[in-house]
């Protein structure tokens, strides 16, 4: 259990590292385009570019680092309303399907799309597309990694719960 403890929380300060760092990225970049557009009259296609394409990456690992957190949005009418056990099997099942889903359309399908694009170049800073679609499977790979965490520790919680019920 400590060695899970220590990979999410080493995987949660990586993410809030990156995190930081691009937020901070685009201020400064935020704000070189406004003085460039408003002192000199000459917008920065560039800034605009490289700020559409952090706010991407950012959007995706905050995603991702907030699934880890279980901070996500979730409908849970119905959970809430069920027993103990049901409610433990229901958060396992949807746990399951999230995993499915990042596997194959984050990971599989963002791998098959960021090789798809690495021959086109963006417009102003020239890079490879496929470096900027390349957060959907590091995003993808991210929430596996989480998920997994997070299946391990209903599985335990679960058991736990058997185990109370057992010895009553």
């Amino acid at each position: 259990m400590d060695g899970i403890r220590k990979l999410r929380g080493g995987l949660d300060k990586g993410l809030e590292i990156v995190q930081i760092s691009l937020f901070a990225l685009m201020a400064a970049v935020g704000t070189y385009q406004i003085l460039v557009r408003y002192l000199f009259n000459k917008p920065s296609t560039v800034s605009e570019e490289l700020l559409t394409y952090a706010f991407a990456w950012l959007s995706i690992l905050a995603a991702a680092y907030m699934f880890g957190k279980q901070g996500h949005m979730r409908m849970g009418f119905l959970a809430d309303q069920a027993a103990k056990g049901a409610k433990k099997a229901l958060e396992i099942v949807s746990e399951c399907l999230v995993f499915l889903f990042a596997a194959i359309v984050m990971v599989y399908g963002g791998i098959q799309i960021t090789s798809l694009t690495m021959a086109q170049k963006t417009a102003s800073l020239g890079i490879p597309m496929g470096y900027v679609y390349a957060v959907v499977p590091l995003g993808g790979g991210i929430i596996l990694v989480y998920s997994v965490l997070n299946l391990i520790q209903m599985i335990r919680e679960a058991r736990d719960i058997e185990k109370a019920g057992e010895q009553q």
